[in-house]
């Protein structure tokens, strides 16, 4: 908004200049004065030119860096990743073995009892009952 209000009053500036010198006011010719603001003009233009090529290089440096950014964090999440898996997995393993144990030794908790009770048939039934289930 600040360099739209400066553009104007300089060109409000330059308008008055040029009525004076059109007038005669003991200043350069008009043609003199033309030519000075058609080179401010140009000398802006060049000057906007640069300041937007600038502008445009540090935009692209700062994306690079965020781009850079990015990608090593992407791949810390990957090892991130790739390592929480191995743990699942291992934890999967681990989870599987104790509940084969606990299998096995509930299946062995059912047969002391009736081996120790000194009725073989019973034994038997039980056993035979137990597999039935699984």
């Amino acid at each position: 908004m600040g360099g739209g209000g400066g553009s104007a009053s300089s060109g409000a500036g330059d308008g008055k200049q040029l009525q004076l010198a059109a007038a005669g006011g003991g200043q350069a010719p008009a043609g003199k004065k033309r030519g000075r603001a058609a080179g401010d003009k140009e000398q802006n233009r060049l000057k906007r030119l640069l300041r937007n090529r600038v502008s445009a290089q540090q935009a692209r440096e700062r994306k690079k860096a965020y781009m850079t950014e990015l990608e090593v964090k992407a791949k810390d999440l990957e090892l991130r990743n790739a390592e929480l898996e191995q743990k699942v997995s291992t934890l999967q393993n681990e989870n599987n073995t104790l509940r084969q144990i606990l299998k096995n030794t509930t299946a062995h908790a059912g047969k002391k009892p009736s081996g120790g009770g000194g009725k073989g048939g019973d034994g038997v039934k039980k056993h035979h009952h137990h597999f039935g289930k699984s």
